[in-house]
């Protein structure tokens, strides 16, 4: 994250739900101060955060960058990204917070897609204006965009495993979905769900999804009714060998730790 803010040269397009980090915070100050524009989408609403939100609003605004709240009145925002320039662009499972660089598990994913830039940027410029934001064939079909989309492609992906799913997501629990894995195993997909506590020190709070060893998911949206249907959440799917291959292994190496428990769905016999 400090390498894509401090690459930036004409502008910073930053989507926070919380940023408390001092370094990152730092970096921000710092592109201001060799003429980078910073442009941030703040969410009005977080558990018990209404105080920091505001802090965080001033903070920014005193170093320069321009501030905004997403205005929808009933769609909560929780998506996590970033874009520099003309890209790259970063999707995050993580809060630029000193708690999600420590003590959770959670992933970021780097792109240079032009696609996905252009669609980050214009579902960026959609919501800071407060309109609806345009998901049709010029939007990259590799983002997840919820609440508009991210059901029916999440459904799509999900229906489609041939071998196996792979889950880490501690609020799994749309009864949907959840029906839906279970017929995908009983049709022989191998379904491995991770879900909280996670094993060793780390607080679970990143979301991954692995289909057949060979596309990922990793973004804000969990498998929950609230963050499918009413939340603006941003995923990224990716296929790339190398990068599957890496979010695989730390997949498995979580799971050999957990045991048993990653083969039970909600609601399941223990």
């Amino acid at each position: 994250m400090l390498r894509l803010i401090g690459g930036a040269r004409q502008r910073l397009v930053l989507s926070l739900f919380r940023c408390d980090d001092a370094e990152v915070l730092e970096g921000l100050a710092s592109a201001l101060a060799r003429g980078v524009e910073v442009h941030a989408l703040l969410t009005k609403r977080a558990k018990g955060g209404r105080k920091r939100l505001k802090k965080l609003w001033d903070t920014l605004e005193e170093m320069g960058a321009t501030v905004n709240w997403y205005a929808d009145p009933v769609v909560k925002y929780h998506a996590k990204y970033l874009v520099a320039d003309e890209g790259p662009a970063m999707v995050a499972t993580l809060n630029p917070t000193r708690k999600c660089f420590t003590r959770t598990w959670d992933a970021v994913l780097v792109t240079h897609d032009e696609a996905v830039v252009a669609s980050l940027l214009h579902l960026f410029e959609s919501d800071t204006r407060g309109r609806p934001p345009a998901l049709g064939r010029r939007f990259s079909p590799r983002l997840i965009v919820g609440p508009e989309r991210a059901r029916a492609d999440l459904h799509r992906l999900i229906a489609g495993a041939r071998h196996s799913i792979r889950i880490l997501d501690h609020k799994l629990s749309d009864p949907e979905i959840v029906a839906l894995l279970r017929e995908r195993r009983k049709v022989g997909v191998a379904v491995s769900v991770i879900g909280s506590p996670l094993p060793g020190a780390l607080d679970p709070h990143g979301r991954l999804i692995i289909i057949d060893e060979t596309r990922a998911v990793i973004g804000s949206m969990a498998l929950s009714t609230l963050s499918l249907d009413f939340r603006r959440e941003v995923a990224l799917m990716v296929d790339d060998a190398a990068t599957v291959r890496r979010l695989n292994q730390a997949y498995q190496e979580l799971s050999a730790r957990v045991g048993a428990p990653a083969r039970r769905l909600p609601g399941g016999r223990p």
